[in-house]
């Protein structure tokens, strides 16, 4: 009854009254990013949902566009502005997702909702993060977000999918409120933000396997 019905109920709900209430922080993002980043403030990037079916996953921006002389994008910690790393510090990056959210492509929670590129990279195992509609919040990111293994990544994704109730995510909203507080786990060993999963799988000889 919850995982069919109610939360998709309680999703809507939700995000409908979070973007009202938040509107005025909305606008202001909006325009403090508009001259932060000279132009564009939102990131809008295509990510699959449920049964992996591509939806566009709309963010605040973050980075600067800066290329290398061949015209290749800088690594992340070079086009990582000083507000961006505030937004992802206190995850206000994360806000224009609640009109996926509304729309009905995202969850508030679920697993992360990653890049279409590593879908060939998973395991048959691994495929089934993608039996639940993915979450603004997960139970990944309340046990270490990117400061984890890729595979302890994907071992939370899973337990979460294997059981969804409603005591389950009021629990990781509630611990996903202290984490932002507290700002932990915005980054991961390696990176300014999180390791590629390609890389990963390049460094460890795993191929792609579609």
């Amino acid at each position: 009854m919850y995982k069919n019905f109610l939360k998709r109920l309680i999703d809507f709900t939700l995000s409908l009254l979070a973007v009202i209430f938040l509107s005025p922080l909305l606008l202001l993002l909006m325009i403090v990013g508009f001259m932060a980043m000279s132009g564009n403030p939102f990131f809008a990037q295509q990510r699959p949902g449920k049964n992996e079916k591509i939806f566009k996953l709309i963010k605040f921006r973050t980075m600067n566009n800066k290329k290398d002389k061949e015209g290749n994008l800088l690594p992340d910690e070079v086009r990582l502005t000083k507000y961006g790393e505030f937004l992802r510090s206190t995850s206000l990056d994360e806000l224009p997702e609640l009109f996926n959210i509304l729309k009905g492509d995202m969850s508030i929670v679920g697993p992360r909702p990653l890049l279409v590129k590593y879908l060939s990279y998973y395991t048959e195992e691994e495929k089934h993060r993608h039996d639940a509609v993915p979450g603004l919040t997960g139970l990944a990111q309340v046990s270490g977000r990117n400061a984890l293994s890729w595979e302890d990544k994907f071992a939370l994704d899973l337990k979460y999918v294997s059981k969804i109730t409603f005591g389950g995510d009021i629990k990781i909203i509630l611990q996903t409120v202290g984490k932002v507080f507290k700002r932990e786990g915005i980054s991961s060993e390696t990176c300014a933000t999180m390791e590629d999963f390609t890389d990963y799988c390049a460094s460890v000889g795993r191929k792609a396997l579609r």
